[in-house]
């Protein structure tokens, strides 16, 4: 993902802590990579059938994925602070 500014410093905030929950999913390895202009995100795994999950994602997807998301959008709809 790449971008300028402020969306620049918005990307490398939200891959780099999406990638530590990522982390946290049994058999995936994740890496956040700093790019001059953005970020890239890799997720591994040796588990045959999580390859298919992680490629049908896609990145919009690991990003979604999680269930730190619930109260994000919560926090959202209700204007309070993020958690």
């Amino acid at each position: 993902m790449t971008g300028g500014g402020r969306t620049l410093e918005a990307i490398r905030r939200m891959v780099t802590a999406q990638a530590r929950q990522l982390a946290m999913m049994a058999g995936w390895r994740v890496l956040a990579e700093p790019l001059p202009e953005g970020m890239r995100l890799t997720v591994t795994t040796d588990r045959v059938a999580e390859i298919a999950h992680i490629r049908g994602l896609g990145f919009i997807g690991l990003l979604a994925t999680g269930a730190h998301h619930q109260a994000h959008h919560l926090a959202l709809a209700r204007g309070e602070p993020m958690p």
